[in-house]
């Protein structure tokens, strides 16, 4: 990994904003989504900084030469699981290993604060991130086609124990197929 890159901690002024501002403007510019995505992520954003137990939930930030370029967060769904939210990595950073760098702390978190399990809601435009989620050992658990955001979509559902090794493992065929491999 370039040294250019590190990957903090979220709380620095103005980390809130970006991952609100930077999920509208990239989904909207590559996706095609509407400003209903934008809500959704403010809320996640608002209701972590508002009221969020920093033993059992954390957020990082990702930075290439100091400025802002990726995030993701690591909340309760329950006592026993941890959910992995708003995982994004800017155009000008990605092919750097990046997203896989912020999944590794989200479950590195999770398994050091006593999760047995952690899961994700994702869509079936975002490609590159499903790979990074089948590579740390995700498995596809549900998906369902809905209209959001503006568009019609697949929303998918992975999940992973935490107690299984940390090693990454391959996707079984049945997911290649549904990520279009």
């Amino acid at each position: 990994m370039n040294e250019r890159f590190r990957i903090r901690p979220l709380g620095q002024p103005g980390d809130l904003g970006w991952v609100v501002m930077a999920h509208g403007e990239l989904y909207a510019a590559e996706f095609g989504w509407d400003a209903t995505f934008e809500a959704l992520v403010s809320r996640i954003v608002a209701d972590y900084a508002t009221d969020h137990d920093p033993r059992r939930e954390a957020a990082w930030i990702a930075e290439l030469d100091g400025r802002r370029v990726g995030c993701v967060f690591c909340v309760a769904a329950d006592q026993a699981t941890a959910q992995l939210r708003i995982l994004l990595v800017h155009p000008s950073a990605r092919g750097h290993g990046l997203g896989g760098r912020l999944v590794d702390e989200c479950l590195t978190f999770a398994r050091r604060s006593g999760y047995t399990h952690m899961t994700l809601w994702t869509n079936d435009p975002l490609v590159a991130a499903r790979r990074v989620y089948l590579s740390r050992g995700f498995t596809l658990a549900e998906q369902e086609r809905h209209h959001s955001f503006g568009v019609d979509l697949v929303g998918q559902v992975y999940e992973i124990d935490l107690r299984a090794g940390v090693e990454a493992v391959r996707p079984r065929p049945a997911e290649q197929a549904a990520i279009g491999d």
